[in-house]
């Protein structure tokens, strides 16, 4: 059987006294689309960033591709291959969308590429290819949320973490993102989706965790083999598209 290719074991973080993770484990298999879904305060964003190296770790171990990595710095963390993309976009707003795409492959030297790869993902994001030359920041959010997954798969990560891609988007936007990341997946791109619209997330997934008051409370099931009214209010109250009961 092959060594998940992200894998952590029994992680803790806490904010002085206050645990916000506290026990925590999942693993990612090369190609798969893992969700990990639950109420705001569950601890998701801290998931992430710790995994990133955005955030030190009380106890516990991170490894990517078999490697240990859980005292690594996060620029170290970006040249092994963990990309992530955060809540609220943050894209580059005085450059244009291009140069924004060229950030995101910083690290790579061939240009040649890396013009191939911004072709690639102007075909998954339309709306990106034509505002290419114009400023990030006159983006609307939708278009920056996409230039957001764009710019950071341009690093060609091994691993894609995804912070609620969804949040504060219309609806329709919202279907065209998850659509563009199940494309992505066909692609081979391998993602960590943290997702408060259970919906959405189950529809893309591969496998779900679920993540209540920083525990992992449901582990490791098949997206396919779970029903999203029930996972929902049992476990999260909230409804199946995100709102609280």
């Amino acid at each position: 059987m092959t060594d998940p290719l992200l894998d952590l074991t029994d992680i803790e973080v806490r904010y002085g006294a206050i645990p916000a993770l506290r026990g925590a484990s999942l693993h990612v298999n090369e190609g798969e689309i893992v969700a990990v879904v639950g109420p705001n305060g569950a601890g998701k964003t801290t998931l992430l960033r710790a995994i990133a190296g955005l955030e030190p770790l009380a106890r516990g171990r991170i490894r990517l591709g078999g490697q240990e990595i859980t005292r690594r710095p996060a620029d170290e963390r970006v040249g092994l291959g963990l990309a992530m993309v955060p809540q609220g976009r943050r894209v580059f707003a005085e450059s244009t969308v291009e140069m924004n795409l060229w950030a995101g492959a910083f690290l790579r030297k061939n240009r040649k590429d890396v013009a191939a790869d911004m072709e690639k993902y102007f075909s998954f994001f339309p709306a990106l290819r034509e505002r290419r030359d114009v400023p990030a920041g006159s983006l609307s959010g939708g278009e920056q949320q996409m230039l957001a997954l764009a710019r950071a798969s341009m690093s060609r990560p091994r691993v894609l973490l995804l912070d609620e891609p969804s949040m504060g988007l219309a609806p329709i936007i919202v279907g065209q993102i998850f659509e563009s990341l199940s494309e992505m997946s066909d692609e081979g791109v391998t993602m960590l989706l943290v997702e408060q619209n259970v919906a959405r997330a189950l529809e893309i997934a591969d496998r779900v965790y679920v993540l209540v008051a920083g525990e992992m409370v449901g582990a490791d099931r098949p997206a396919s083999d779970v029903d999203m009214d029930d996972l929902a209010t049992s476990f999260l109250g909230v409804s199946a598209h995100g709102s609280t009961q």
